[in-house]
């Protein structure tokens, strides 16, 4: 599912227009990016965590020449399913 497919089922679900159900969507997203951003967890109770980290600065190499390579530091965003989402998600 990608982000149009999900406008899609918003609208069917909630009786809206596309255009709502994207403006809703899309005002989600962004809320959790800022939040984001701003160093916050964004905790969906049943859904999962969402959660800013820091990874340090490390030493890599190049896998053809095998130089060392120096990795920079990096925010990035790490999630954790809630317990109802794991219940609903089989293998």
């Amino acid at each position: 599912m990608n982000k149009t497919d999900l406008i899609q089922e918003v609208a069917r679900k909630m009786g809206l227009s596309k255009a709502q159900a994207g403006k809703i969507v899309n005002t989600l997203l962004e809320t959790m990016t800022d939040a984001l951003n701003a160093g916050e967890k964004v905790q969906l109770t049943g859904f999962g965590v969402f959660e800013p980290k820091c990874r340090p600065a490390r030493q890599g190499h190049n896998p053809k020449s095998l130089a060392p390579v120096e990795i920079p530091a990096m925010r990035s965003v790490s999630f954790r399913a809630g317990s109802s989402l794991k219940g609903t998600v089989e293998e």
